[in-house]
């Protein structure tokens, strides 16, 4: 199992980091929002803690920035803020539990234990998109074309899993920047197209047939020819 931990300081980063390891997690420290974002974005993890306070603002909003990208994934927020206002205001982030510092190891992996175990047990309600011969898991996040498997960053999967929510459906430029990254589109930039290209050699290099298709001053379809 693989947790990603987001928190800036470091003994308690580094006691999170001994404790877990010592009880056979794999572990992924980053300090602040922006390391968290593209560490997230470029791995897979099953569970994630998330400190409130961070020097370049809330972990509430990244909380939020991450449920967005992944409904599933489990998330445990640290604070120092008992107040039941905090409690409240985390867990409609996004989060699914709530820890207040300073806690007891055994409180915080038995917590953790029980995040797990409850995301395991909704592995049943597995949704698999298919199309043509590609097909994506909804829950664990993994894609395949003719069987082969293939590794996606969480921004290559969202968007792959838009486009297989909408097949043969032109999608515009400003509706994959809302849906996607959730923002409004800025014509100055290049950025979706650059991510619709990662996408592509992804999962079209070295098959049979290209699968996503341009649609000249409108956006891109995913399509069989």
């Amino acid at each position: 199992m693989k947790i990603l931990i987001i928190e800036d300081e470091p003994k308690v980063a580094a006691f999170l980091l001994k404790g877990l390891q010592e009880a056979n997690y794999q572990v992924s420290l980053a300090g602040d929002i922006a390391a968290a974002k593209k560490t997230f974005e470029n791995d897979e993890f099953n569970l994630i803690i998330i400190d409130v306070l961070l020097p370049d603002g809330s972990g509430m909003e990244l909380c939020r920035y991450i449920r967005k990208l992944d409904i599933a994934i489990p998330i445990l927020m640290l604070t120092a803020l008992d107040s039941v206002d905090s409690k409240v205001t985390g867990l409609q982030a996004g989060a699914d539990d709530y820890l207040v510092k300073p806690f007891h190891f055994s409180e915080l992996l038995a917590r953790i234990e029980a995040l797990l175990r409850r995301a395991n047990n909704q592995q049943t309600d597995v949704q698999i998109l298919t199309f043509a011969d590609l097909k994506l898991n909804t829950w664990n996040k993994t894609a395949e074309r003719a069987g082969t498997e293939i590794t996606l960053t969480a921004k290559e999967y969202a968007l792959l899993e838009l486009f297989m929510q909408h097949p043969n459906k032109t999608l515009s430029r400003e509706y994959i920047a809302e849906k996607v990254w959730g923002i409004d589109f800025d014509t100055r930039t290049n950025f979706i197209d650059v991510y619709v290209n990662y996408l592509r050699n992804k999962i079209e290099k070295g098959f049979s047939s290209k699968l996503i298709y341009t649609i000249i001053n409108m956006g891109y379809i995913l399509k069989e020819k």
